[in-house]
């Protein structure tokens, strides 16, 4: 949009389509700094042939599991002064044969798989405990996890102990039903977080970088100030340039470090685009890692 602005007119300057998803965009990033990835999604219905057309554009392996109900369809409206609003639909319902179908391409995967990550909402009608359930199967490879949801699907989540998870800060006060306003406030978040059976805790703030805590480390990231295009999916970047820096054996603060840089170099794009590692690498060197006793 040239603008957005309540009651008032705004016009349409271009429009595209793609096929996303917190999976999606995660495959994205991390095929873009060199690493390689296998994205998991479910589609159905026209819409879904929808997606595996626009799919067959995307230069990473994608396996589709079909379903019955249509896949849903997101919109993000953004402006030239980079105001976002993003509107999803709830997405289909997935009956408990398809969502066995679902289970079983994430083990038949497993065995190859260096990292696991678990990423967006739940559809309709799907138990509240299934990446509880997948969690599990991964454990039983010795897989490591990242756990990237909302809601009810994190706190069940997390009774499985995954490897990390990485709430945003909407996320980790729907979690602990309290609002997070100090920092000192966040340092309680991710203890708690922590405490609630995640190995570690990745805590996404946005422009104010993430507060994180592995063991008994607490780390603050901050990143350089930065004039933001559009925020969408800084934290989809976040949670998959981390993942690709443990992938890579870097220690977990200076993982941290990467997806700190990685959402923060997203965010000065336009529209929902992905920094690549060299966009990254620039912002790395510029964010301040703090330590927390």
């Amino acid at each position: 949009m040239d603008r957005l602005a309540f009651e008032d007119r705004g016009y349409i300057l271009s429009t595209s389509e793609s096929p996303g998803g917190r999976g999606i965009n995660a495959s994205r990033v991390i095929h873009c700094f060199g690493g390689k990835t296998l994205a998991l999604a479910t589609a159905g219905g026209e819409t879904g042939n929808q997606f595996e057309s626009l799919a067959q554009d995307i230069d990473f392996p994608l396996e589709l599991v079909r379903t019955a109900a249509e896949t849903r369809t997101n919109l993000t409206i953004t402006d030239k002064q980079g105001l976002t609003v993003k509107l999803n639909e709830q997405g289909p319902v997935i009956t408990a044969r398809e969502l066995e179908r679902v289970a079983a391409a994430v083990e038949k995967h497993l065995p190859k798989a260096t990292w696991f990550m678990i990423c967006g909402s739940l559809p309709p009608g799907v138990p509240s405990h299934f990446y509880k359930d997948i969690i599990e199967l991964a454990q039983k490879r010795k897989v490591p996890t990242m756990l990237d949801t909302d809601g009810d699907a994190l706190l069940h989540g997390l009774e499985a102990s995954p490897t990390v998870v990485s709430p945003n800060q909407q996320e980790a006060e729907r979690l602990l039903n309290r609002a997070l306003i100090t920092r000192t406030h966040l340092i309680d978040a991710v203890q708690r977080i922590h405490g609630m059976g995640a190995e570690a805790v990745v805590l996404s703030l946005g422009s104010r970088g993430a507060m994180a805590r592995s063991g008994t480390d607490i780390v603050e990231a901050v990143p350089p100030r930065i004039d933001a295009v559009c925020p969408i999916g800084a934290g989809d970047a976040l949670a998959a340039a981390f993942t690709w820096a443990m992938s890579q054996g870097k220690h977990f603060i200076d993982a941290v470090r990467w997806g700190v840089a990685a959402g923060t170099a997203s965010a000065k794009l336009p529209g929902v685009t992905y920094a690549n590692l060299a966009q990254t690498r620039e912002v790395y060197a510029q964010v301040e890692m703090k330590f927390i006793s």
